[in-house]
């Protein structure tokens, strides 16, 4: 499978490289030490047109997760967080279009392509982590609609966002337990009466963007708002993580290269016994690690990318986007490691920006299922459940 970018594809990868350097570098130390919401960055992306890329050309996007994958490590070389806008408005787009019907395509999608609708997708709970199939949220079936009761947590983008994605358990009025595997995703609006968004938490990276527990009291939701035909929703989420876990990646491998690019200019500008850092052996070698490493998981990430945009699916895409979104996030890690190891105290110094890389690093192997999680989709589809 060839991975030549089209003239289009380099376009937008020049154009999104110069922006980043120019707009958003300048401004990424100050939204991670604040930890407040970037919204002229969000301006600067919707004037950009840069939400609707992986959108269906009927949006106005260019249909094509790679073009996608480009901007999200563009951005990432220089700003985990601006990266992250782009990322929590697309798996809630890619939910919809997995799992929507014709009325809320047309209600939803030009909104989030446009960027005039910001939305959120909330699956995690404080006892399952990333076990979306031990869900405890419960929609109970009334007239009408559901009745939505149950808490989530890091609902990463809903404090700013006008409708949620919240992820519950099918139960009839009246039942106790829900039937095996009957969830469903339900678009819940900003306002919706018994709907509460909690305080952000204080984190550790990825701290421009809010995540927020929701806590849901006797919320109503129309049957209009149910996400795909009752009980079959745990596909459709299943099949949004599948085609944007390459995105994740995307912002491993954009995170890497910056951190590799901080490195280089570090050590060769530091000089100790009496020559250059960047003259030494074992910091050169660290380095082609790096570099080796960021190729690898950059090809894994493109072909995930590729396989979403010939349209396949299904155990085939799980594997590659397992794979992607693994290699990538940890490589991150690994060289965002090594990257403030060759800083030296420096590195430890929150003057320094590698030590805002190490710690959006970290938050890369948790979220989107963990690197754990991972592994175990791998292992299932080579050698089944046991």
């Amino acid at each position: 499978m060839s991975f030549s970018l089209t003239d289009e594809q380099r376009q937008v990868q020049d154009t999104i490289r110069r922006v980043a350097l120019e707009k958003v570098a300048p401004r990424a130390a100050a939204i991670d030490a604040d930890g407040a919401y970037p919204q002229d960055m969000f301006d600067l992306l919707c004037d950009l047109g840069l939400f609707t890329l992986p959108f269906p050309t009927e949006y106005g996007g260019s249909n094509s997760m790679l073009a996608a994958c480009l901007a999200v490590e563009e951005f990432c070389r220089v700003c985990y967080n601006t990266a992250y806008l782009l990322v929590v408005q697309w798996t809630p787009f890619s939910a919809i279009l997995a799992g929507g019907n014709d009325e809320q395509k047309k209600r939803l999608l030009p909104g989030l392509a446009d960027g005039t609708l910001r939305m959120a997708f909330s699956t995690t709970e404080a006892q399952g982590g990333s076990d979306v199939a031990g869900i405890n949220n419960r929609a109970t079936r009334v007239d009408g609609g559901y009745r939505l009761n149950g808490a989530k947590i890091w609902c990463t983008n809903s404090s700013v966002s006008d409708f949620v994605l919240v992820a519950a358990k099918i139960v009839e009025d009246g039942e106790s337990e829900p039937k095996r595997g009957a969830i469903n995703l339900f678009i819940v609006a900003h306002d919706a009466p018994g709907f509460t968004i909690g305080p952000p938490e204080n984190k550790m990276g990825a701290r421009g963007v809010p995540s927020c527990p929701l806590f849901l009291d006797n919320v109503f939701v129309s049957e209009g708002d149910r996400l795909g035909p009752e009980g079959l929703g745990f596909k459709v989420v299943m099949e949004a993580f599948n085609k944007t876990r390459p995105i994740i990646g995307a912002r491993g491998v954009g995170l890497a290269q910056g951190a590799m690019e901080l490195a280089i200019d570090f050590v060769r500008e530091r000089r100790t016994f009496g020559q250059q850092v960047s003259n030494y052996q074992g910091v050169r070698w660290m380095i082609a690690d790096m570099a080796i490493q960021i190729e690898a998981a950059r090809n894994l990430v493109y072909r995930a990318a590729a396989m979403v945009d010939d349209g396949i699916t299904g155990q085939e895409l799980s594997q590659a986007s397992a794979i992607a979104k693994t290699q990538a996030t940890d490589t991150a890690m690994t060289v965002a490691t090594d990257a403030v190891q060759l800083f030296g105290a420096a590195g430890i110094s929150n003057d320094y920006p590698i030590n805002r890389y190490f710690r959006d690093a970290k938050v890369l192997q948790i979220v989107e299922g963990t690197n754990q999680i991972q592994r175990n989709i791998i292992a299932n589809n080579l050698i089944g459940r046991s």
